[in-house]
This record gives structure tokens, C-alpha cells and sequence, in this order.
């Protein structure tokens, strides 16, 4: 196995692992909501903050009556393309190298 071989298929499950966190907080974020976490926690507030800035982009995108609806579409939206865009780029790069 010679060095560059390794270094693109590091690079490559790094991405995918960034992604799958990415993703995870995002789907952490929209479970908390549904099950109505507590949000004076702690931990909860942090997954809030972080899955926020995440979905910054996506955030209110969609105009359902329903809150619960737009946070799911929303933040799961963030979710879908952070996976898909983070999976295809490390693929990618994976076969480059």
C-alpha cells in the first residue's frame, strides 16, 4: 500500500466521520425536540446551539403550520445533505487516490 493510497482514503473517512457527526447532532437535535427535552439542560442546550448553526441554512425553509413539522423538514434537511454532500466528497476522494 504506498503512502498517497493512504493518505486519500484517510482523508476520505475523515470527511464521511465529519458528516456522520454532523448529521447525528442534527438527528439528536430533531429527537430532542419530538420528545420535548428539557431545554434549561445543559446538554440539550448544546445540541440546540450546535444543530442551529448547523441548519442555519436550512433553518425555517419550510412553512408548515405545525412546528414540529418545520423542525423536522428543516433540520433533517441540514441533516439528508450534510450525509449525502459528506459521503459523495469522500468517495471521491477516496477513488482519486
Amino acid at each position: 500500500m504506498s503512502p498517497r493510497y493512504h493518505a486519500g482514503s484517510q482523508a476520505g473517512r475523515v470527511i464521511a466521520v465529519v458528516a456522520d457527526i454532523m448529521a447525528l447532532i442534527l438527528g439528536l437535535w430533531i429527537l430532542m425536540y419530538l420528545l420535548d427535552a428539557n431545554r434549561a439542560n445543559d446538554f440539550v442546550q448544546f445540541i440546540h446551539d450546535a444543530a442551529r448553526w448547523l441548519a442555519g441554512w436550512s433553518h425555517d425553509l419550510f412553512t408548515f403550520d405545525e412546528e414540529w413539522a418545520r423542525v423536522v423538514c428543516g433540520y433533517g434537511l441540514a441533516a439528508v445533505v450534510y450525509l449525502f454532500v459528506g459521503h459523495a466528497l469522500a468517495g471521491r476522494i477516496y477513488r482519486r487516490s
